[in-house]
């Protein structure tokens, strides 16, 4: 499995190749100092492959290196990704708890 995640500015997007093949992106806008993640998808023909997870980790690793902003995450798929690493939560704007309430995701239990 050959995946490659592309930043596509012109659509402001991330998007996630599969052997040469566009199989999902991740949708952001743009505020000053921030970036929303607003939606994020997969092509369900390739659902299980954990495709999401690989986009979403090279999307935040592409704002960490070529963006002066922080994130705010508003799709629910980004906030429990943001739950599940801790080691990228220094991206975010406001504490992860925010987030997940905001997106009205009850807080993991320890």
């Amino acid at each position: 499995m050959n995946t490659q995640v592309i930043h596509n500015a012109e659509l402001k997007r991330h998007e996630i190749w599969l052997d040469g093949e566009k199989v999902g992106h991740s949708d952001y806008s743009v505020r000053p100092g921030e970036l929303h993640l607003v939606h994020t998808e997969v092509d369900p023909a390739h659902r299980g492959k954990n495709l999401a997870g690989i986009m979403v980790q090279g999307q935040l690793a592409d704002i960490r290196e070529n963006f002066d902003a922080k994130v705010v995450p508003v799709c629910s798929y980004v906030v429990k990704y943001f739950e599940t690493h801790p080691e990228v939560q220094d991206l975010l704007l406001n504490p992860i708890d925010q987030a997940a309430a905001a997106c009205q995701i009850k807080p993991k239990e320890n």
